[in-house]
């Protein structure tokens, strides 16, 4: 399959590695408007350099493509792969808004082709492993979900220039952009658990936020780098999420799901807890493949210390449902649910109330 990436920013060169461990795939082409560095990446990985995406979508007519572009702009690079009728695999966040997001849906429905998101942790094998307990009921009713991203990001990271940190590009700050990993993790887990919920509908009913900015300076970051919040589930369970950006010098993500049958605690790969009323035959080995020490996906203080191969993974999930002709698993609408929950939570450190998540 031809691939190619729209955008070559830091994350494109994880898409570019990740796509290369995938048998049958060649990556064709990359585009951006600065030719310096189109050229380079095109070096790099073996590609074509072009600084238009309709350009590039006549002429090489790949079979799907990537967004790597800033968050703020991932709909117009949508756009320009509807028009084609290419698929199109977008990073997280799908967009920064609901509006942004629902007009993405709209015109790749319209267009006929596949859209699907990108959102790594779905892929860490430990987080299945927590999803697929979940939905079996072995925690019982699920009493807490809790997200914890205690990370840091130095002042270069929100340098003059750089799109991070912005409204219009970033949308967030460490809510919208480094945690909504654990946003996802815990609407799609505990989601497992809610029966009668349509595949529309997002798990997560309400919320109550805080946000601040207390690590930077005030007048170079338009977002925050702190924030916690309170989430109440359809079913009743109740959620934590701890996002940071201003925790020096960064720990590592942490994930909490429990009941009354059972809790499950995650670092990063590894499982710090895995304990139930009733034990499976299963518990131990699972004990035993997710012991040991949590690195290789961090991020916790430089953005690019994270390992690819949960995007190697989630990519082939969306080029398998291409090929089978079936909508993927984490396709569009599924995208939108991380996002309704921090636009909700935006809404309520804006106005000092909960706030209702929007579904569709």
């Amino acid at each position: 399959m031809r691939a190619a990436i729209i955008g070559i920013g830091a994350i494109a060169r994880m898409h570019a590695r990740a796509l290369a461990d995938i048998e049958g795939v060649n990556l064709v082409a990359a585009t951006c408007r600065t030719e310096e560095k189109g050229r380079a990446f095109a070096a790099e990985f073996g590609c074509t350099w072009y600084d238009d995406n309709a350009r590039m979508l006549r002429r090489e007519k790949p079979d799907f493509v990537t967004v790597a572009t800033p968050s703020g702009s991932h709909l117009e690079a949508v756009m320009a792969a509807a028009r084609q009728r290419v698929p199109v695999i977008c990073e997280k966040p799908l967009e920064i808004s609901l509006k942004r997001i629902d007009r993405m849906l709209a015109v790749t429905q319209k267009a006929g082709i596949t859209l699907g998101t990108i959102f790594p942790q779905r892929f860490n094998p430990v987080v299945r492993t927590v999803r697929d307990a979940a939905a079996a009921g072995r925690f019982g009713p699920i009493a807490i979900a809790a997200s914890y991203v205690p990370w840091w990001r130095d002042d270069a990271y929100y340098g003059q220039g750089r799109w991070q940190g912005t409204k219009l590009l970033d949308g967030g700050g460490a809510l919208m952009n480094q945690s909504i990993h654990g946003v996802d993790a815990l609407q799609w887990i505990v989601g497992a658990t809610i029966s009668g919920l349509a595949p529309w509908e997002n798990p997560v009913e309400s919320v109550f936020s805080l946000t601040a900015i207390r690590s930077h300076a005030a007048e170079r970051l338009e977002v925050e780098d702190t924030c916690v919040a309170v989430l109440r589930f359809r079913n009743g369970a109740v959620g934590q999420l701890l996002a940071a950006t201003s925790l020096y010098p960064g720990q590592l993500r942490r994930f909490l799901f429990g009941g009354r049958d059972g809790t499950a605690e995650i670092l990063e790969e590894q499982l710090l807890g895995w304990q139930f009323r009733t034990a499976a035959t299963d518990d131990e080995a699972i004990r035993s493949r997710f012991a040991g020490s949590s690195s290789t996906s961090g991020g916790a203080a430089d953005p690019m210390a994270i390992n690819y191969a949960c995007h190697t993974r989630n990519f082939i999930d969306f080029l398998d449902a291409i090929k089978a002709g079936q909508t993927p698993p984490l396709d569009g609408l599924e995208g939108r649910k991380a996002v309704a929950i921090v636009e909700a939570c935006y809404e309520s450190a804006r106005t000092g109330k909960a706030a209702r998540v929007k579904n569709p």
